[in-house]
């Protein structure tokens, strides 16, 4: 017994009234990786302060879209998501490694990635880790990955009035303090 299959030609039909679904194509995550890599890396050093707590911050947060990428490379904007990861994660993730980051410096001490900071732009960012964690976030989305004000609300979740206020307060610490260091110095 002989299976015969017969195929027909159909003549397309009218599709004038017929809306086509616009599918969002998902980039391979290989490609993501290695664009967003380095910048969310750079995010995670200015809120951690610590070389080995940014990079397993980044590779973390990286891996958390890896398992998800079906869901997060549709979104308009995976590398948002990916950062807002690093800064949640940044808090927690600093208080669990402490002890290890102290432990571990020489080992794991790697130049290539990031670029030492100077005496002065350390003391910055050592100032604006002392800030309450969402001025510290938007202080380091802002000018660190130089982020318009609605993109930094859109990584955080927050309103772009909301991101503002942060930033016009971590703007006024900032100063008192900064100007403080320097009467320090001066004296």
């Amino acid at each position: 017994m002989t299976d015969a299959t017969e195929t027909t030609m159909a003549e397309p039909e009218d599709t004038t009234d017929f809306e086509v679904p616009v599918v969002r194509v998902v980039p391979f995550f290989d490609s993501f990786y290695r664009i967003e890599f380095e910048a969310v890396a750079g995010l995670a050093y200015a809120l951690s302060g610590s070389r080995l707590a940014s990079e397993d911050l980044a590779q973390e947060a990286f891996l958390a879209a890896y398992r998800r990428w079906d869901e997060i490379g549709r979104y308009d904007n995976p590398g948002a998501w990916v950062r807002r990861v690093v800064a949640n994660r940044s808090v927690s993730v600093i208080r669990r490694r402490v002890v290890e980051t102290k432990a571990l410096p020489k080992l794991l001490r790697s130049d290539e990635l990031l670029p030492e900071l100077s005496s002065e732009s350390s003391e910055v960012w050592r100032e604006v880790r002392r800030l309450p964690r969402r001025q510290a976030q938007v202080v380091a989305l802002y000018y660190l990955e130089d982020l318009a004000l609605d993109e930094v609300g859109g990584i955080l979740e927050l309103s772009v009035e909301t991101v503002r206020t942060h930033l016009r307060r971590a703007r006024k610490t900032l100063a008192r303090r900064l100007a403080a260091m320097e009467d320090n110095y001066d004296s």
